[in-house]
């Protein structure tokens, strides 16, 4: 529901949630009322908290699986490849990705905020980039493996092309367990866009994330803790499912879990 919403959300009657100059006359600070215009209360700028989650929900499945893919994509196909030709093409990629998480990730973002502008785009790229290197490590151990089995030994053995190799043999049973541990790294990125909202170094207000939402309800937690508990729930509860599917995921789609 909550990803057909976020699709849906421009079709949706909700009340504003994102611009404070459309809410000149609505009441702030009011508390959920399920029957009423603003069923889960509004902020102290008016805006409807509904809204907010929705939208903001918008904004941490795209940042999340669009970071995840680009994870999935660049550092599949490096660990492919790396796994699979070993040797000095091996030892070369490892050594930029071991480059890669010897740099602090809080202090890598902190550089990036400074230079790029923190919208959508800039944001998906930056968590995307960090999310490379889980995706490699993976995908090299698991090529490393199959490249073993009888099955890749018998299509070298006919003659088949390495590319042939890699697109036809390697990538769909590497790929199964990649798009299982997909589901646990998009619930991780979604967090940490959180994280970076509520600290002010991902995106701001007027645009809604849960994690700009908590920030500016975080004074009148005291007296209106719904501001807080809304946004900062349907993220638990967000993060809860993509776990749990990720879980399902790898004992459906993983050979070795199944075996367990």
């Amino acid at each position: 529901m909550e990803i057909i919403a976020a699709i849906f959300a421009d079709f949706l009657p909700l009340a504003e949630g994102r611009n404070p100059s459309l809410t000149l006359d609505a009441p702030i600070l009011q508390p959920p009322q399920i029957l009423s215009g603003h069923p889960l209360g509004t902020d102290r700028q008016g805006l409807d908290i509904l809204s907010g989650v929705i939208y903001g929900a918008r904004t941490s499945l795209v940042v999340g699986f669009g970071a995840v893919f680009l994870g999935v994509v660049v550092g599949g196909v490096l660990g492919l490849t790396a796994g699979y030709y070993r040797g000095k093409v091996d030892a070369g990629l490892n050594f930029l990705n071991d480059a890669l998480l010897a740099f602090p990730p809080l202090i890598f973002l902190l550089a990036l905020s400074s230079v790029v502008r923190p919208n959508l785009e800039n944001v998906t790229l930056v968590l995307g980039v960090l999310a490379i290197p889980a995706f490699f490590r993976l995908t090299r151990a698991n090529t490393m493996a199959y490249s073993q089995r009888n099955f890749v030994l018998a299509a070298r053995a006919l003659g088949a092309r390495s590319s042939r190799i890699l697109a036809r043999e390697l990538t769909p049973n590497v790929l199964a367990s990649t798009l299982a541990y997909a589901f646990v790294v998009v619930a991780v990125l979604i967090v940490a866009e959180s994280s970076l909202s509520f600290l002010g170094l991902s995106i701001q207000r007027p645009e809604p994330t849960w994690g700009n939402m908590i920030a500016s309800g975080q004074n009148d937690l005291e007296k209106h803790p719904h501001l807080v508990f809304v946004p900062g729930g349907v993220l638990f509860l967000t993060v809860l499912s993509l776990n749990r599917i990720g879980d399902w995921a790898q004992r459906r789609w993983d050979p070795r879990s199944r075996k367990l």
